[in-house]
């Protein structure tokens, strides 16, 4: 069988409609971090117990005047713009829905805003099957690798570089509590003793928050 026969049986095509105003958080956030927004929900399904996910708020589907227009390409009324639900497209593995797929990427966006994060010092019941799937592991190490930070060559010294290394904008202002909670996240998956884990990238973590702290670092 080929690999695209053994994929077509695995993988299936979700429709996902959202507001549009989670639509474009969602792409923002998977075009910042070089991945697709099916990568984003796996990751989440991934490290997330089902039952953690479902009791996670659902966005919802958009209200009736949030609408998108598109132009259809095919048929006897292609060419006219038809309005439709904003919605995402999500390629991954059979068994989930749209409501499960929702809460997954607003649970990325919540990562993304350290407003949330994974602790990943125990074993996750409903998590450790997929999590023995060698091609499912494969990407998700492979994301890890693509999403970390490239330690700085002189270390930490400015606040840009500070917000940098945390996976903020530059001449972005976050509150101690926005700081410490992205602290959190990149520390669970940057400490030496973790899978991921490295002391280069640990180090500049630590440093990025003691040049944050500093007053005179503001400006």
């Amino acid at each position: 069988m080929s690999s695209s026969n053994t994929e077509s049986t695995t993988k299936q095509s979700y429709t996902v409609p959202c507001a549009s105003t989670f639509r474009d958080a969602v792409l923002a956030l998977a075009a910042r971090r070089g991945v697709n927004v099916a990568d984003l929900a796996r990751s989440v399904a991934l490290m997330v117990p089902a039952e953690t996910l479902s009791a996670f708020p659902d966005p919802g589907e958009p209200e009736a005047e949030d609408r998108e227009t598109v132009v259809i390409k095919s048929g006897p009324s292609a060419g006219r713009p038809w309005q439709r639900k904003p919605r995402l497209q999500v390629r991954m593995a059979a068994g989930y829905d749209a409501r499960m797929l929702r809460r997954a990427l607003a649970v990325a966006l919540a990562m993304d805003k350290g407003e949330a994060a994974v602790l990943l010092d125990a074993p996750r019941h409903g998590v450790s099957a997929a999590m023995h799937d060698p091609e499912e592991l494969d990407r998700l190490r492979a994301m890890v690798s693509a999403l970390a930070f490239d330690p700085l060559d002189d270390g930490v010294q400015t606040r840009d570089e500070a917000l940098h290394v945390l996976g903020f904008p530059p001449g972005a202002n976050p509150d101690k509590r926005e700081m410490r909670a992205r602290f959190r996240i990149l520390a669970t998956i940057h400490h030496p003793d973790g899978d991921y884990g490295s002391h280069h990238r640990m180090s500049q973590l630590n440093s990025a928050m003691d040049v944050l702290r500093d007053p005179a670092a503001m400006y």
